[in-house]
């Protein structure tokens, strides 16, 4: 739930670890600089260009050649770089990749701030952008959006919780956020009024430009608890099983989505069409679950769905 959404999102943990780990740690997202392209690795199916769905792909957007795409890669394990610090790989970009494949385009991704990738798409800088955005009305006023995935919320804390973290009681600790997510915008904002409404301290939010750096602060005991999208949370745990934990439900969720121009509605459908054959023939499940995020499948991917 990467994105400014409704104003009751939720705590989740998060995605990548301290550097100079390997690139199956959870500090497999180093920054490779906010305006160079970065190479991409994939283990997903191969996938071959569909002629039909190729058609659907407008002039203009065909003609380019190589799509430079936007995205914030300290977000694992949907996109994150590798222990290079330079490679970008993760659900997301294999799962863009196969679309692209399906129609016939070849991409390339650019690493970026999060909430810097919107106004690259809306001035043109990328044609298309895909960061865990959560689908919501104030997005689709700027832009457009293709539905793939869907993604709750959930906590993570310390092992053993010492804290005593409690996500539906959450009033009075240090939350370690990602500037620009649902968790930051919306969710804690929210929780602290109603905090502050029952006479409690409210919620002192550490905000961090980058995933990997709230998980790292947990982890240093700097915040009690951070808030990220599921598929975030289990895999920061699940990479850290011996210093973090799980806390509370995932709830919350929302569906993710591509995103393209507003007036580009013609390459959105495009995506949604190859999308379907992906579902169809299988490949779409296969990458989530190389991911281990098959529990996000969708088996519709609307453009502009109501939020």
């Amino acid at each position: 739930m990467r994105t400014t959404t409704s104003a009751v999102a939720a705590f989740g943990a998060a995605a990548l670890l301290l550097s100079g780990c390997g690139s199956d740690s959870l500090d497999d997202s180093k920054d490779s600089g906010s305006g160079g392209s970065s190479s991409s690795s994939s283990a997903a199916p191969a996938v071959k260009k569909d002629d039909a769905l190729a058609k659907l792909v407008p002039a203009d957007i065909a003609k380019m050649g190589t799509l430079t795409v936007g995205t914030d890669a300290s977000y694992a394990p949907n996109e994150f770089t590798a222990a290079d610090g330079k490679t970008i790989q993760g659900m997301d970009i294999d799962l863009l990749k196969a679309v692209a494949a399906k129609l016939g385009l070849k991409l390339t991704f650019q690493n970026g701030g999060f909430d810097s990738l919107i106004g690259g798409v809306t001035s043109n800088k990328y044609p298309l952008a895909i960061s865990s955005f959560t689908i919501n009305e104030k997005r689709m006023q700027q832009v457009s959006m293709v539905q793939y995935f869907n993604a709750g919320t959930s906590w993570a804390t310390a092992k053993g919780n010492p804290k005593k973290v409690d996500a539906d009681k959450a009033c009075g600790l240090t939350i370690g956020v990602q500037k620009g997510t649902v968790q930051a915008d919306d969710d804690l904002p929210a929780r602290n009024k109603k905090c502050v409404a029952e006479g409690k301290k409210a919620n002192k939010l550490v905000v961090e430009a980058e995933q990997s750096k709230v998980t790292a602060d947990l982890i240093a005991g700097k915040v009690d608890a951070f808030a990220a999208d599921s598929p975030i949370t289990a895999w920061a745990v699940a990479k850290n099983e011996d210093k973090l934990e799980k806390v509370g439900s995932v709830y919350e969720a929302a569906p993710y989505g591509i995103v393209v121009a507003k007036d580009q509605t013609k390459f959105a459908e495009a995506l949604s069409k190859a999308l379907e054959s992906l579902e169809k023939d299988g490949t779409y499940k296969k990458i989530l679950e190389q991911w281990n995020n098959g529990d996000g499948a969708v088996n519709e991917f609307p453009v502009n769905p109501k939020a």
